[in-house]
């Protein structure tokens, strides 16, 4: 027996379709209720003390010219501690859209 890893071809943007069996896997995994899943195994991790943010993840940012009312601006300014004032905004405008996409939904 070899030593050697052994190498799969996979594209991540194209990967293989399911087989029947890996579809109806997934859907009986699907119809749990989390109070079903087994995680004994896996116990839960509630101290990550070398977690890194954002290391894995970061979204994409696009740069565009956005007026704002001078008064909005120079308060974001103001109150921008540990970040920037863009960094906060950005922050505000996330938490504006996650809530009207709760209510829509």
């Amino acid at each position: 027996m070899s030593d050697k890893p052994v190498r799969y071809q996979f594209d991540p943007a194209n990967p293989p379709p399911l087989t029947a069996a890996q579809r109806e896997e997934l859907g009986k995994l699907a119809a749990m209720r989390d109070e079903d899943i087994d995680l004994s195994d896996i116990p839960e991790k509630l101290d990550w003390p070398n977690a890194e943010r954002g290391r894995f993840y970061r979204p994409v940012k696009q740069q565009l010219t956005l007026r704002l009312d001078a008064d909005v601006v120079h308060w974001f300014k103001t109150h921008a501690e540990g970040g920037g004032y863009q960094t906060r905004i950005n922050q505000a405008l996330r938490r504006y859209v996650a809530q009207r996409a709760g209510k829509a939904g």
